[in-house]
């Protein structure tokens, strides 16, 4: 491989750590309150939410699909968690619960996609307005509180001053990959995504594979729904709007490609991270929130640019060799 292919090829895998290392130093310049220690766990933990559903997004998107419901299945399993245990329920048991309902609310995501064939941006966005919906009526469109206080003990926790929201984000990275990389379940959920006919005629079961990949995400979309319960104290019905959008382009950044087959969940984390401070420095510059959208939004648009351009180039690169 000649310089220049060499060079198009770190420039493609890791363009995305250069960006990160520049908007890095454009915050540190911009606010002298940037580069401190309390400034990076506020990113850690306010990214540790988007972090666990990306992880889920990641497996939904390398089968070559998309889920638009984890947002709302985050907050709709927030507003659950509240009411059972304003009910008594011991927490526990309402963890275990409420994740089990999440894992049922995948699997439907799953049925749809592949049993009744249905569009995957279709089955998610539907079920993404039932869930807020729901999650609005059962409350009267008013916040859940009043429940154990101990429960917020998780999102003020810290072990070795490391938050316990960024440890089990941190667990949940670590296992997954492992589960990509080193299991079987992983080399089928690339092999779906890359050539689902091919994957199909050497035997493997593409409907489990992709019901698994969506029950995983709505696994980690209440885990997500959780956590953020136990830093608000407050059932919102409102409660994880958008949070789809930031996961989606976290994946995006960290080099999953739209079309499914190709990706690392090790880049992914870049991804995550970005958006976070992406995030925060806007807020510590006080820019507007609707001008934070715009940003999000344009940022979305040049990583799913950006993924088409490197998928072309990379195409074009192996033609040539």
């Amino acid at each position: 491989m000649s310089k220049n292919k060499r060079a198009t090829a770190i420039l493609l895998n890791y363009g995305i750590l250069v960006v990160l290392v520049i908007m890095i130093g454009i915050f540190a310049l911009a606010s002298s309150n940037f580069f401190k220690f309390s400034t990076m766990f506020t990113i850690l933990k306010q990214v540790s939410i988007t972090g666990i559903i990306s992880v889920g997004m990641t497996f939904v998107m390398l089968t070559g699909g998309i889920d638009l419901s984890v947002g709302s299945i985050a907050g709709v399993s927030s507003v659950t968690a509240a009411m059972l245990m304003l009910n008594k329920v011991p927490i526990f048991l309402t963890c275990i619960l409420v994740l089990i309902i999440a894992v049922f609310y995948g699997a439907i995501n799953g049925f749809c996609v592949t049993r009744l064939e249905m569009p995957p941006l279709i089955a998610t966005l539907g079920l993404q307005t039932a869930l807020r919906g729901l999650a609005y009526i059962v409350t009267g469109g008013l916040p859940v509180f009043g429940f154990n206080k101990a429960f917020g003990n998780f999102a003020t926790g810290t072990v070795a001053a490391i938050p316990y929201p960024v440890i089990l984000v941190i667990l949940i990275f670590i296992i997954a990959i492992y589960a990509l990389e080193k299991m079987t379940i992983g080399r089928y959920l690339y092999g779906v995504g890359g050539n689902e006919e091919a994957s199909r005629l050497s035997g493997i079961n593409v409907t489990r594979i992709k019901l698994f990949a969506y029950a995983i995400s709505g696994l980690l979309a209440g885990i997500a729904g959780l956590v953020l319960l136990s830093r608000t104290n407050s059932g919102q019905p409102s409660a994880g709007t958008n949070y789809e959008m930031d996961a989606i382009t976290a994946v995006v950044l960290g080099g999953v490609s739209l079309s499914g087959g190709e990706g690392k969940l090790s880049m992914v984390i870049i991804g995550v991270l970005l958006m976070g401070i992406l995030g925060t420095g806007m807020i510590m510059l006080n820019i507007n929130d609707y001008v934070q959208q715009l940003v999000k939004g344009l940022v979305l648009i040049a990583a799913v640019a950006f993924s088409s351009y490197s998928k072309r180039v990379r195409s074009k690169m192996i033609a040539a060799s």
